[in-house]
């Protein structure tokens, strides 16, 4: 599964833990990874991955942003991963719960 590869990769590069779901007791800076769609070119597969950074104050989550950015492109040279492109990224500013949050989008091709 490409989210463990993911997950793994974040756990051993990134600053601040990464989860699957907003844990329960949050810390005061976390990513969430979330895999938004997959695919398959000529029998190989594709997956969307969406990491979302929370952080105390929005200049601190796009500080985060952009050292998620950095740990997800170095996954390019992992044996499981042929391939990554940044997609987008974006002020993702939770408005009803006031949490501050980045996303960055990759488009990422795995064997």
């Amino acid at each position: 599964m490409i989210e463990l590869i993911i997950k793994q990769h974040l756990d051993e590069r990134l600053s601040v833990p990464s989860y699957f779901e907003k844990p329960k007791d949050k810390p005061k800076r976390y990513v969430i990874v979330d895999k938004t769609g997959s695919g398959k070119t000529n029998h190989l597969p594709t997956a969307t991955v969406a990491f979302q950074s929370y952080a105390e104050s929005k200049y601190q989550a796009i500080l985060l942003n952009e050292e998620v950015k950095s740990v997800v492109e170095d996954m390019i040279e992992l044996d499981d991963i042929r391939g990554l492109d940044l997609n987008s990224d974006y002020n993702f500013t939770d408005i009803t719960t006031k949490e501050y949050r980045y996303q960055a989008v990759f488009d990422i091709r795995y064997y």
